[in-house]
């Protein structure tokens, strides 16, 4: 294929979330070619399922400015900007306008589902001409399996279909699959649509993470009405940082909210919590689960429950990309660039350094995964993350390369350092060997890694 012939050809987005969406308008504003591929049968299909959830993060940090410019156009407005909304407002409010905009309603098939992509004539083996060839992606619709050839690609399908199992070892705990149709993964609907299946029942919430805490708060909620429904909470980790957060301190006050209400439901006894806990197998007794696991005093069990939730996060489906030629981090499935830089192990203070292009690249040329799959297993993403990503690959496709580099992300801060809250409710050490300061800043990352190469640490400081 020519070079004129390539450059004709679209760009290829996988998925109609918010930065699939974002991706396109980009690419519109550019000038540049773009298809555009949904599995679900409308955009935000998998933000629908858990629409019922309220975000932390208001209007603000939750719109693409080149998506805004398009709706600008059509007479739209920001909703305000201080607001929450949930994730179903996001989809109503902001993706469906979005989408239904000329420029982006011709580009976008739903009901498209990608199920493979590689290079058009040869495998992943091959490199002679590679980069000169286009890619061909397998498209499965309601009519069959057809392929399509795409000049770049720009992977934002998620990760929210492939949620992490029950077992503690990253696979599936024994029974799990048994027990399937009493398991559910994500955050269901407690209050509404999943009612029926939670009211009255003692259910099981595993995981450490905000989806855990928006089903513990919903779960707690529904025993107002119901006082016969019950809850327990399971975490793998003793280390309930992520969960409980900085409070006052954190920048997005719903998040540091999220944590504190969380916190209350455990230290005022109304849930019970096993940390510690890894979950091993699953067993029938009485018509109920018993669930087996161990901790550090030894094996244990929890239950019986009726209901078990699964929180534990999600990881990338890697299936579609086998004959693309990919570097990833070895245990996060993100860019091999980007692990270091969001890698859970090391990073706890909320703060991302700016990426673009560069950091997404893979060995194939022209393909990139963005948004929430672009971390891998890492579990903590904002919408804001995601768009700077898109502005700098398009950028980069579009060769304004300049604009491509300037990367700036300021993602609203956390509060919290390395600061550990026990499973007691009490504060062991922080990154700046105390409690987390009111406002903690990028010097408590500088002081984790000062601390590991043995020296003490630049400290932090603390606001007036």
């Amino acid at each position: 294929m020519t070079a004129r012939a390539l450059e004709s050809l679209p760009i290829a987005v996988i998925g109609g979330g918010p930065v699939g969406l974002a991706a396109a308008a980009h690419l519109v504003a550019r000038n540049l070619p773009v298809k555009l591929y949904e599995a679900g049968p409308a955009v935000g299909a998998n933000m629908r399922d858990w629409g019922h959830v309220r975000v932390f993060t208001p209007w603000r940090y939750c719109v693409d400015a080149a998506s805004t410019s398009l709706l600008e156009r059509r007479g739209w407005r920001l909703p305000p900007a201080d607001v929450f909304p949930t994730g179903s407002e996001i989809v109503t409010s902001y993706l469906e306008p979005l989408a239904a905009t000329p420029e982006l309603a011709d580009v976008i098939e739903t009901g498209a589902r990608i199920m493979a992509i590689s290079r058009h004539g040869i495998d992943k083996v091959v490199s002679r001409d590679r980069a000169e060839r286009p890619f061909v992606l397998a498209v499965k619709t309601a009519g069959g399996v057809r392929r399509d050839l795409a000049r770049a690609v720009i992977d934002a399908s998620g990760t929210w279909a492939t949620p992490n199992p029950l077992g503690a070892s990253g696979l599936p705990a024994d029974g799990e699959a048994e027990f399937a149709d009493r398991i559910a993964y994500g955050i269901p609907d407690v209050l509404s649509r999943d009612r029926d299946d939670y009211a009255g029942r003692t259910t099981l919430v595993v995981g450490a993470g905000h989806s855990a805490a928006n089903a513990l708060l919903d779960l707690t909620r529904l025993a107002e009405t119901n006082p016969a429904t019950a809850s327990i909470w399971a975490t793998r980790s003793t280390n309930l940082v992520r969960i409980y957060g900085g409070g006052d301190a954190d920048d997005l006050p719903a998040r540091g909210e999220l944590g504190a209400d969380t916190r209350e439901l455990v230290e005022s006894g109304r849930v019970p919590l096993v940390a510690g806990f890894a979950i091993l197998a699953l067993r029938e007794e009485d018509g109920r689960i018993i669930v087996e696991g161990e901790t550090a005093e030894g094996p244990r069990t929890i239950g019986p429950v009726d209901r078990i939730i699964t929180a534990t996060g999600q990881r990338p489906d890697l299936s579609i990309t086998r004959e693309l030629r990919l570097d990833l981090d070895p245990w996060l499935e993100s860019t091999k660039a980007l692990g270091p830089l969001i890698d859970p192990n090391e990073h706890s203070c909320g703060s991302v350094p700016p990426h673009g292009h560069r950091e997404l690249a893979h060995l194939e040329p022209g393909f990139y995964t963005v948004g929430i799959k672009s971390y891998g297993r890492a579990p903590t993403f904002l919408l804001l993350t995601g768009y700077e990503q898109v502005r700098s690959i398009v950028a980069a496709l579009a060769g304004d390369l300049a604009a491509a580099d300037n990367v700036q992300l300021v993602l609203p801060e956390t509060g919290v350092c390395t600061t550990t809250f026990s499973v007691d409710g009490g504060v062991a050490g922080g990154c700046c060997g105390g409690p987390a300061p009111a406002k903690a800043d990028a010097c408590c990352v500088a002081d984790a890694v000062a601390k590991d190469d043995g020296k003490k640490g630049c400290g932090c400081g603390v606001a007036a």
